[in-house]
């Protein structure tokens, strides 16, 4: 419309500058228009994203999106020359909303599972993260053994609920939110909540009268997680920006952007500005090359890592 606009007054006016000037308008839409068609977007030039209230990762605050997954969507998003459209759900929702293509993209700190590869695809990890656990008091639980018969909690939806339900004896409980988890720990119902890790020092941050603090666990050794498969998730887990199976090329897109970042030192960045520690967010545990090679990544494929 605009373009026959522009012509149609060029023709009118006699200046034959504004219908060259109407052309190259023409010109810039054309390979706007087939990049959002090569990235499989369901709006050309926006990227419809999901998240969840999930400070310091996700949330939106008048109208942007802020935390960390939410800084680094936005520099890969500059990059592509994309817009975005936000929409907040829950967790379940998230990832329901790529699942049924609803959205193009979901973020905030969902660690990559082969069940969840198999029904949506995940980028190269933005950052990893360590085992984390929520705590009160001074009972310290340093490793699998540590958390028998005790009450645990998490996240419904999160990979922790299968690894705190094959703990012997043990009593898990699972939350609609980490309010819920932080509340209970305050409270003395729970001994452990298993969140991610900025997500605990960030309520240490803004509640520190729940008294809750950090603690990280040993990882359990190859032996106990032979003998509870579900303990791989009390290990170091990649986590991943989430899309639909249908597509690939706009995930491929992002790798990259989020690859470049290790590079170019804007992921160390903000890894420090949301009170990580880079080495231990952005250099890969060894086996987590295997778990992804011949399953959703080429059988040569390395974890993306800022160590040397």
């Amino acid at each position: 419309m605009k373009h026959a606009e522009l012509m149609k007054k060029a023709q009118a006016n006699g200046l034959a500058a504004l219908a060259v000037l109407s052309l190259e308008l023409f010109a810039t839409v054309v390979p706007s228009t087939a990049k959002a068609d090569d990235l499989e977007l369901m709006k050309p030039g926006t990227l419809v994203v999901t998240v969840q209230p999930y400070m310091p990762y996700t949330a939106v605050k008048d109208g942007k999106l802020v935390g960390l997954d939410s800084d680094i969507l936005t520099a890969v998003a500059d990059k592509l020359g994309l817009k975005m459209e936000i929409n907040v759900t829950d967790f379940p929702g998230m990832l329901a909303s790529v699942q049924t293509q609803r959205a193009d993209i979901t973020i905030g700190g969902i660690a990559w599972s082969d069940t969840r590869q198999k029904v949506g695809l995940f980028t190269d990890p933005p950052y990893y993260s360590p085992p984390a656990m929520a705590v009160s008091g001074t009972t310290s639980f340093p490793d699998v053994a540590s958390l028998e018969g005790k009450n645990l909690g998490t996240v419904t939806g999160y990979v922790w609920a299968k690894s705190i339900a094959q703990v012997p004896n043990a009593s898990p409980h699972t939350f609609p939110s980490a309010e819920g988890v932080f509340q209970d720990i305050s409270t003395g119902r729970l001994d452990v909540g298993f969140l991610d890790p900025l997500l605990i020092t960030y309520q240490q941050q803004q509640r520190p009268d729940m008294k809750v603090r950090i603690e990280y666990l040993k990882p359990p050794t190859n032996e106990q997680v032979t003998a509870h498969p579900d303990y791989k998730y009390f290990q170091a887990y990649m986590t991943g920006f989430y899309l639909p199976k249908q597509s690939p090329k706009l995930a491929k897109a992002v790798s990259d952007q989020i690859d470049a970042m290790y590079k170019d030192g804007s992921l160390a960045a903000l890894i420090t500005k949301w009170g990580g520690d880079p080495k231990q967010f952005l250099v890969p545990s060894p086996e987590m090359a295997a778990q992804r090679r011949g399953v959703d990544r080429p059988a040569d494929w390395n974890p993306p890592s800022i160590a040397k």
